[in-house]
């Protein structure tokens, strides 16, 4: 289409022959093309064929016509005109490809985003329109697979921490678009109930579905123009959140493979800050069934920060979230993965600081349980980050006036690794963590010592017991005849091989 713009403008530029030259109509000053040799002379009065130019170029708009050159009245015509022209897509994987059509339109996004930041026209429904349809013709697209995926690896999990960004080669012509969109959206000449007829919620899910791109400058550019969706259109925030909820549960219960959920809880974070008190249920129903499932993926560092602050910030409005939020970890809680265990305690100390003393006594016991098998990992960052928890004092005074339940769990654990763990930070901090019991409450301390004994010692004897009974099985068998399909009991001497 560029191609035959060109030549179609220059052809229309040049003076007849029997023109005179002096005449006004040659005189007409010229259009500077970046990259086009021969200037292209503006020629408003000509319709153009409708195969070459959109319908607002038809009514005699050329695109190419700078905006300082019309008078105010057509300046949203040549808007139009500008932007349908801009609904052109090239092949960017090749720089030589299309290079002056290229150039063309890069300097006409650019006029435009000059023109929406002057602000100075208010936008019509039909340049609504024609500007929405050019940022879903440029920007909307499927992304081709990923080779990390399809290697087992994935944005921010364990097999790619060497891996370097992916940059789309379109970015520089992409970024123009998301900022012409940016400036568009946020212009006060933009009336949003005009526009969201346009911005409507199929472009919404579009839109949202550009997080799942590979270069993570599309995506802070996303992010930015979502803040600014959501600010703008109030009508389209439940969907929204909505469509966002629908991205997260694919994203944990089928795929577990999508760039940008970081981006996306951060989006999320400041929307949960500007939640009015007292919570929603449907609030409170997200954060359940939408973020408490974000950590059973293995990819979870990779947006771990970000998901910890929506929680924290849910549990800050309303305290009584906590315990919801613990029974949700314990459900969730990684059993072979350390690195997402060290995470799990981590945003656990920040939930517990916030908690309530009673709602802490809803999940005391199964959380203790939890931390007292953390203490004793043979992992020493996950013994080592359980036994951090005693630094906070909010937590310790928790664990004070709680301590009748809490510490005959936690006993048997610190004594274990208080006897046999063999890292020594994580042995200093159990006798620290020991002793901090101890002058808790040393009445019950002493108690909780003596029953770790007694257990000591029925469990030594059950064992005792229990190596007796296969002593007596083993001589037994040894003496009795083999007969037809007997099983037989195979000693170690029976089975050694002679060198």
């Amino acid at each position: 289409m560029y191609k035959i713009f060109l030549r179609k403008t220059n052809k229309s530029s040049k003076p007849d022959s029997d023109q005179d030259p002096s005449s006004p109509s040659s005189n007409s000053d010229p259009v500077q093309i970046p990259g086009v040799s021969a200037p292209v002379r503006s020629n408003s009065g000509k319709r153009m064929s409708s195969a070459v130019f959109p319908a607002s170029v038809v009514a005699g708009i050329e695109p190419l016509l700078p905006f300082k050159d019309v008078p105010n009245s057509e300046k949203l015509n040549l808007f139009v005109s500008k932007v349908s022209l801009c609904c052109v897509t090239f092949d960017f994987s090749d720089p030589n490809k299309n290079s002056i059509e290229k150039l063309v339109k890069r300097q006409t996004l650019l006029e435009l985003l000059d023109f929406v930041a002057s602000g100075s026209v208010r936008f019509t429904e039909p340049s609504i329109l024609a500007m929405c349809r050019m940022c879903a013709v440029n920007l909307f697209r499927v992304f081709p697979p990923s080779y990390r995926w399809s290697s087992g690896g994935g944005v921010g999990g364990e097999n790619n921490d060497d891996d370097e960004p992916v940059f789309d080669p379109a970015w520089p012509h992409l970024q123009i678009v998301y900022d012409l969109l940016l400036k568009f959206i946020t212009s006060p000449c933009l009336d949003a109930k005009i526009a969201k007829k346009y911005l409507d919620n199929a472009f919404i899910v579009r839109l949202l579905d550009l997080f799942d791109s590979e270069d993570p400058r599309e995506r802070e550019c996303l992010k930015t123009i979502m803040h600014r969706v959501y600010g703008k259109f109030m009508v389209h925030r439940p969907f929204i959140r909505r469509a966002m909820s629908n991205i997260f549960h694919r994203f944990v219960f089928e795929t577990e493979k999508h760039c940008g959920i970081a981006e996306l809880l951060e989006f999320l974070g400041s929307i949960v800050s500007g939640f009015a008190l007292p919570l929603k249920e449907e609030h409170k129903i997200f954060l359940w069934r939408v973020l408490v499932p974000l950590h059973k993926p293995k990819s979870l560092g990779s947006y771990f920060q970000q998901l910890s602050f929506c929680i924290t910030q849910f549990v800050d409005k309303e305290p009584k979230l906590g315990s919801v939020v613990i029974k949700g970890l314990l459900k969730f809680w990684p059993v072979t993965n350390s690195q997402k265990e060290v995470m799990f305690l981590g945003e656990v100390e920040e939930i517990v600081e916030a908690m309530s003393v009673v709602e802490f006594q809803k999940v005391m016991v199964p959380l203790f349980l939890r931390i007292a098998c953390c203490v004793n990992s043979c992992h020493f960052q996950v013994s080592e980050r359980a036994l951090f928890l005693w630094n906070n004092d909010q937590i310790v005074n928790l664990v004070a006036h709680n301590r009748e339940a809490i510490l005959p769990i936690m006993f048997a654990a610190l004594e274990k690794n208080a006897e046999n763990h063999w890292n020594q930070s994580v042995l200093n901090l159990t006798l620290n963590v020991r002793k901090m019991f101890c002058e808790m409450d040393e009445a019950l301390f002493m108690s909780c010592h003596a029953r770790f004994q007694e257990e000591e010692a029925e469990q030594s004897s059950a064992e005792e017991k229990r190596k007796e009974a296969w002593e007596r099985l083993e001589r037994a068998a040894s003496v009795k005849p083999i007969t037809g399909k007997t099983a037989v009991l195979v000693t170690p001497l029976a089975t050694s091989i002679a060198c």
